[in-house]
C-alpha cells in the first residue's frame, strides 16, 4: 500500500475515531463502529456525509438529474436545488430508516414518483417536495409522515383515499398551486384525523374549504377568490386558533354577523379584501388584521364584545383580550376612537 493511500485511510478512520468520541450516541441513533465505517465508506460519490452527523446525506446543490444510491444508515436526505425528475425506488431501496426527505426544488413530476418509492420509508415523517412540477398529490405515502410540504407545484387533484390511515400527519402545506373547490373536500381529505395546520394559499378557491378535520388548528386561504363564510362553517371546527384570509374579495355582506365567535380564535387575518365595516369580535381574540380594505368609519362601542355595563368587570378573565389591531390602508383618520381604548384595554399596538 503507499504511503498516500495509508495516510487517507488513516485520516478517514481518525476522523471515524473523533467522531465517536465526540458524539457518543452518533446522530441520535446507536450506531454501531462496523455500521458507521460501512455508511461513510458507501456515501455516494456526489454527495457529502460527514463524519460527525453520518446519519445525514448532503447530495444539495450538485446539478443532479438522478438519485444516487443512498446507504442504509441514512436518516436525513437533502437532494433540494438539483434538476431531478424521477423519484427513484431503487435509489431509495435501502433508505429504510429515512426520517427527513428534501427534494425541494427539483423537476419531479406526478409520473416521475415511481410506485412504492414513498411507501418503502415507514419510518418518514417529514417529506419536502415544494418546487416541482407534481400535479397531483403522490400516491402510496408513509404512514409514518407527520408533515407534508406540497407548496409550489402544479397540484390540481387530490386522489380520493390518499390520505388514509395518515393518523400521524399534523401539517399539509400545499399553498401556490391550482387547486380548485371541487378539488378540497371531505371525501378527499378523509383519513388525516389529527390535522393541526394546512394551507392552502394562493389557489384557485371561491369557497371556504370543505371537509377540514375538527382537530385544525391554524386555516391559512390567503390569495384565493372567497367572497363569503357559510353561517354555520366553523361548527364543526372547535379549536381554530389561526386564521388568515388576506387577499381575498370579503365583503361585509359575505360575514353572517357572529361568524367569528369563537372561543377558540386568536389570531384573525382579514387584510386585503373589500369589508367596509369591522366584524365582530370575539372576548379571546388578541391579533386582529384589517388593513387595506374599505372601511370608513370605527366605533369602538359597537365592535366591543361586551355590552358598556359589563366593562366594569373587565378584569375578569373574560374580558376582551385584544392586543394589536392593524387599520392602516382604510378611510379611518385619526384619533383613535377613546371608546375603543376603554373596551380593548389590552391593547398595546394600533395601526391606522
Amino acid at each position: 500500500m503507499s504511503l498516500y493511500r495509508l495516510g487517507l485511510n488513516m485520516e478517514f478512520l481518525l476522523a471515524v475515531s473523533t467522531a465517536l468520541l465526540l458524539a457518543g450516541s452518533v446522530s441520535s441513533q446507536d450506531m454501531s463502529h462496523e455500521d458507521l465505517l460501512a455508511q461513510l465508506q458507501a456515501c455516494p460519490k456526489e454527495c457529502r456525509c460527514p463524519p460527525s452527523f453520518p446519519s445525514a446525506v448532503y447530495c444539495d446543490n450538485k446539478g443532479l438529474k438522478r438519485i444516487p444510491v443512498i446507504p442504509p444508515n441514512t436518516l436525513y436526505l437533502y437532494l433540494q436545488n438539483n434538476l431531478i425528475e424521477v423519484l427513484s425506488a431503487d435509489a431509495l431501496r435501502n433508505a429504510t430508516q429515512l426520517k427527513w426527505l428534501n427534494l425541494n426544488h427539483n423537476k419531479i413530476t406526478s409520473e416521475g414518483v415511481e410506485e412504492d418509492a414513498l411507501k418503502a420509508m415507514p419510518n418518514l415523517v417529514y417529506l419536502y417536495m415544494e418546487d416541482n412540477l407534481l400535479t397531483s398529490v403522490p400516491s402510496a405515502l408513509p404512514q409514518s409522515l407527520e408533515q407534508l410540504r406540497l407548496s409550489r407545484n402544479k397540484i390540481s387533484k387530490i386522489p380520493l383515499g390518499v390520505f388514509s390511515n395518515m393518523e400521524h400527519l399534523t401539517l399539509l402545506d400545499l399553498q401556490g398551486n391550482k387547486l380548485q373547490d371541487e378539488d378540497v373536500t371531505e371525501a378527499s381529505l378523509k383519513g388525516l384525523n389529527n390535522l393541526v395546520q394546512i394551507n392552502l394559499a394562493k389557489n384557485q378557491l371561491s369557497n371556504m374549504p370543505l371537509g377540514l378535520p375538527s382537530t385544525t388548528t391554524q386555516i391559512f386561504l390567503d390569495g384565493n377568490n372567497i367572497d363569503k363564510i357559510p353561517a354555520s362553517y366553523f361548527k364543526g371546527l372547535p379549536k381554530v386558533a389561526f386564521l388568515r384570509l388576506n387577499h381575498n374579495k370579503l365583503v361585509n355582506g359575505g360575514l353572517p354577523k357572529n361568524i367569528f365567535n369563537l372561543s377558540s380564535i386568536l389570531d384573525l387575518q382579514l387584510s386585503h379584501n373589500m369589508l367596509t365595516e369591522v366584524p365582530t369580535i370575539p372576548a379571546g381574540l388578541e391579533h386582529l388584521h384589517l388593513d387595506h380594505n374599505q372601511i370608513k368609519y370605527l366605533n369602538g362601542s359597537d365592535i366591543c364584545p361586551l355590552p358598556a355595563e359589563a366593562l366594569d368587570d373587565y378584569f375578569d378573565e373574560k374580558g376582551p383580550r385584544l392586543r394589536y389591531l392593524r387599520l392602516d390602508g382604510n378611510e379611518i383618520k385619526p384619533p383613535i376612537p377613546r371608546d375603543l381604548m376603554v373596551c380593548f384595554r389590552l391593547l398595546r399596538a394600533i395601526v391606522i
